[in-house]
């Protein structure tokens, strides 16, 4: 078959390389544009570009799929059927009813669940014990296609959305060569719209912990958006990220205040249980335990967190 491959980041990689190793023919790649990365901005090509331009397959980085070019590109490479993961654009009608056999997406959540730009982020977050990839035939909505394949996949206890992704993404790769592989002989299934739920796009401001909710929650919270942004919290004016965390014991102090500062530092809860910080990362500096940290940072019992 004849595949045309749209995706960015490292996740979607690993789906590319797997269809790659496979006996399917993949006839070109688009990719977001490149970007520049880091304090000295340096222009970096999207990993998904990297691993087509190192298997010799053209790479296409359009800035739009709208004005006519991309479907032009694509109509005259006449792929079978365009493969999507993780791309970030959203396809036009002309370029979804192009190919023989469709568009289809590889969506990382047990989909109508968790539509949307950060599922993998927002299950953890919500305190999902499951989850999972869903392989879907693209329409014009946001997620809504139909579902060709699904797998369900426990979440850890302690498992961190950094974990996850990297779980999901050889899954999902594994999934999508399947569902391509037997397409002729799936049934698409509707979705269930009564069962909808959507994943928002993360951002900084919303790790921001908030002490008078429940110590699960909180812990749900660091747990999802490690690695990126990182929950954190302010002391003195000064951000500290939370790398890793754990519910402790019950407390009636108010929540947000600090209950504990000899082997970690441990915080009220609005639900009155301790959340205790094991792993931080002050502002400026790397990695430590939160041990470490009052070792150089006094923080008194009693100290209100103004997270």
């Amino acid at each position: 078959m004849r595949i045309m491959f749209m995706g960015t980041p490292d996740y979607a990689a690993v789906t590319l390389e797997k269809l790659i190793k496979s006996n399917h023919e993949i006839v070109g790649v688009f990719a977001q544009p490149d970007k520049k990365v880091g304090r000295k901005q340096i222009l970096t090509p999207p990993p998904v570009k990297v691993v087509a331009e190192e298997n010799g397959i053209p790479v296409f980085q359009p800035n739009t799929l709208r004005d006519g070019s991309a479907f032009e590109i694509l109509k005259d490479l006449n792929p079978d059927i365009i493969v999507v993961v993780a791309y970030g654009k959203i396809l036009p009608e002309e370029i979804l009813n192009l190919p023989k056999f469709g568009c289809v997406n590889g969506h990382a959540s047990l989909l109508p669940k968790y539509r949307g730009a950060s599922p993998i982020q927002w299950c953890i977050v919500c305190g999902e014990n499951k989850t999972g990839i869903t392989v879907m035939k693209m329409d014009k909505g946001m997620d809504t296609g139909d579902i060709l394949s699904q797998c369900e996949v426990i979440i850890g206890e302690k498992e961190t959305a950094e974990e996850l992704f990297d779980r999901l993404a050889v899954i999902s790769a594994d999934l999508m060569l399947e569902t391509i592989e037997n397409i002729e002989n799936i049934t698409p299934v509707k979705q269930n719209e009564a069962e909808a739920t959507y994943a928002p796009i993360i951002r900084k401001e919303m790790a921001l912990l908030d002490f008078s909710k429940s110590s699960k929650e909180l812990y749900n919270a660091v747990r999802g958006y490690y690695s990126w942004p990182c929950a954190y919290f302010f002391l003195n004016g000064k951000r500290i990220k939370v790398i890793e965390a754990e519910v402790g014991g019950k407390t009636n102090q108010k929540a947000g205040t600090v209950v504990g500062n000899t082997d970690c530092l441990e915080i009220a809860c609005g639900d009155g249980v301790i959340l205790k910080l094991l792993t931080v990362q002050p502002e400026g500096k790397g990695q430590m335990t939160s041990k470490q940290m009052l070792c150089g940072t006094k923080v008194e019992k009693g100290t209100v967190l103004n997270g």
